[in-house]
């Protein structure tokens, strides 16, 4: 196994010093996107801790039954220009669910995602720019016994 994760730490090294080289990778491309993220992330902790960029509705079930189909909604249609809904589970081992990028259409999403666990889950919509965030927790039965 140590060979294996050797040679494809070899394959992407070489990967990203031929893009370096190319001229398709720059570092400074790589800390101004760091830094735009930065950016971004402070923009959601402020909306999520004041108001002022609108509230949506978040339906999530309190027990799943089922964790490999959790049903999940978010209405964000009162919201004006949604650019995004995200659906973040936390104790998954990939926790980003689902993403939905809106162009023009009504923030209204309809949805069954995946859960490995009981975990508080996150809806994400951005709109005009500021992030708002809401979250629920969703408890995973087993086989619905309550386990």
């Amino acid at each position: 196994m140590k060979r294996r994760l050797f040679l494809k730490s070899a394959m992407a090294g070489s990967a990203v010093a031929t893009a370096v080289g190319a001229g398709l990778l720059m570092p400074s491309t790589v800390f101004a996107a760091s830094a735009e993220f930065k950016a971004m992330s402070n923009k959601t902790k402020a909306s999520a801790a004041g108001a002022g960029a609108g509230s949506f509705k978040f339906k999530a079930p309190k027990i799943a039954e089922n964790g490999a189909v959790v049903p999940m909604e978010i209405d964000a249609s009162k919201m004006s220009d949604v650019s995004n809904i995200s659906v973040l589970v936390r104790n998954n081992t990939t926790p980003l669910a689902a993403s939905f990028n809106l162009s023009g259409a009504v923030g209204f999403v309809s949805t069954r995602i995946k859960m490995g666990k009981t975990s508080k889950v996150d809806a994400l919509v951005t709109a005009g720019g500021h992030a708002t965030k809401v979250t629920k927790e969703v408890k995973v039965t087993i086989g619905g016994c309550g386990g």
